[in-house]
C-alpha cells in the first residue's frame, strides 16, 4: 500500500510530476504510486532522464522503488530519510543535470550537514533550465528564503552529446522570512551571451546581428563565448534582464535545420514580452519556486504567466502538503499568487 496515488497523465503530464513527487516523498516520508507515467508524451513511460532522477533519489537515501526501468508506466516509491554526504551522479546521457539537482534539493536542505552533488550529463538542454538560469536566477531567489547553495559549472554539456559536469554545495536550511515579491518589477539593461562550441563562427555572428536588431543592443552588449570544440557541438543564446538585485535569464538553443536568426528571434521575443510585464517572476521561476514556498509555510509573488506546469506542480505539491493557494489575475500579463499552509 502507498500513501498517495497519482495519475501521471494529469495536467501537463510530463516528468515534472515524477520529480516533484520524488522530492516531497523524501521530505515528508509519504510513499506514492504513479500510474499512466508520461501517458501523453510521444514516448510514454520512463525515459533515461526521468529514470536518472529516480536513481539519484535512491542514491541519497535508503528508499526503494518498483517499476524503475526504461519504458515503465508505473512507479512505486517507498521513501527513507535522505542522508547528507558527497554524491557523484552520472546521468549517462545528455539528460538535464539541473533537473536532477532540483529533484534532490528539497530533501538535502532539510538535513543537519552540508551535501555536495557532482552531476554529469547535459548542462544546456532545450525544455529544461540551463545551468546559467539555475546559478543566476533560481538560486538567488532561493537565497531570499534562506536557502544557500553554491553552484559551479565544471564543463559544458550540450544536447544531444552531453558530457557536462556541475557541482552544487548545499547548506542546511535555517528558514527565514516568507518570500514577498508582489511589488512591480522593472526589468531593464538587457544583455546577451552566445555560447558556441564545435560550430562555425558565422552562426554566432548571425545570432548577434539578429539580437542587436530586435533588442536595440550594441554589438558590445552581445558577448560571444567560443568554447573548446570537444565540449560541443552546441549553441545557446542567453538573454539577461536586470531589476535591482535580481536577474532573469531567457535561453534559446541552436539545433540542426533551424536557422540562427530564428533561434535569436525567439529568445529575443520571449525576453521582450517579459520586460513589458510588471511581474517579478517569469513562468519558469513561478513554477519552480512553489515547492520551497510550500516548505517555508507560504509567500507571495507576481508572475507574467501561470503555465500548465505551474498548475500541475501545485496540484502534486498539495497531495503531499496541506496548502491554501490563491491566484488573482490583475492583467493579461500579471497574476498574483499567494500561498500558505492550510
Amino acid at each position: 500500500m502507498t500513501d498517495i496515488e497519482i495519475d501521471g497523465s494529469f495536467g501537463e503530464g510530463g516528468g515534472q510530476i515524477l520529480r516533484t513527487a520524488l522530492s516531497l516523498s523524501l521530505v515528508t516520508g509519504k510513499s506514492f504510486r504513479i500510474y499512466n507515467l508520461r501517458a501523453r508524451r510521444e514516448k510514454a513511460g520512463l525515459r533515461p532522464q526521468h529514470l536518472a532522477a529516480v536513481k539519484a533519489a535512491l542514491k541519497i537515501s535508503g528508499s526503494s522503488a518498483e517499476g524503475d526501468a526504461i519504458g515503465s508506466r508505473e512507479l512505486i516509491f517507498q521513501p527513507a530519510p535522505a542522508r547528507a554526504g558527497s554524491y557523484r551522479i552520472d546521468i549517462g546521457t545528455a539528460g538535464s543535470t539541473t533537473l536532477v539537482f532540483q529533484t534532490l534539493l528539497p530533501a538535502l536542505i532539510g538535513l543537519e550537514r552540508e551535501s555536495i552533488l557532482e552531476i554529469t550529463g547535459g548542462t544546456h538542454n532545450p525544455k529544461s533550465p540551463c545551468f546559467d538560469f539555475i546559478q543566476a536566477s533560481f538560486l538567488p531567489l532561493l537565497r531570499r528564503l534562506g536557502i544557500e547553495v553554491e553552484a559551479k559549472l565544471l564543463r559544458y554539456g550540450f544536447y544531444p552529446r552531453g558530457g557536462g559536469e556541475v557541482r552544487f554545495r548545499i547548506q542546511p536550511w535555517h528558514k527565514g522570512v516568507p518570500l514577498t515579491l508582489s511589488e512591480p518589477g522593472r526589468w531593464q539593461n538587457p544583455k546577451a551571451e552566445i555560447l558556441l562550441a564545435g560550430l562555425e563562427a558565422h552562426i554566432a555572428e548571425r545570432e548577434r546581428a539578429e539580437l542587436t536588431a530586435r533588442m536595440g543592443l550594441s554589438a558590445e552588449e552581445v558577448e560571444i563565448k567560443f568554447l573548446p570544440s570537444d565540449q560541443g557541438p552546441g549553441n545557446t543564446i542567453l538573454v539577461s534582464l536586470f531589476s535591482e538585485d535580481r536577474r532573469e535569464i531567457f535561453s534559446g538553443y541552436g539545433e540542426k535545420g533551424k536557422r540562427a536568426e530564428r533561434v535569436a528571434a525567439e529568445v529575443a521575443r520571449e525576453a521582450k514580452n517579459f520586460s513589458r510585464s510588471p511581474a517579478q517572476l517569469d513562468p519558469h521561476l513561478a513554477d519552480q519556486i512553489l515547492i520551497y514556498l510550500a516548505l517555508a509555510a507560504g509567500g507571495e509573488f507576481t508572475a507574467s504567466e501561470l503555465s500548465s506546469h505551474f498548475h500541475t506542480n501545485l496540484k502534486i505539491i498539495s497531495e503531499f502538503l496541506k496548502l491554501k493557494a490563491e491566484t488573482i489575475s490583475r492583467e493579461a500579463d500579471l497574476s498574483l499568487v499567494k500561498l500558505k499552509s492550510a
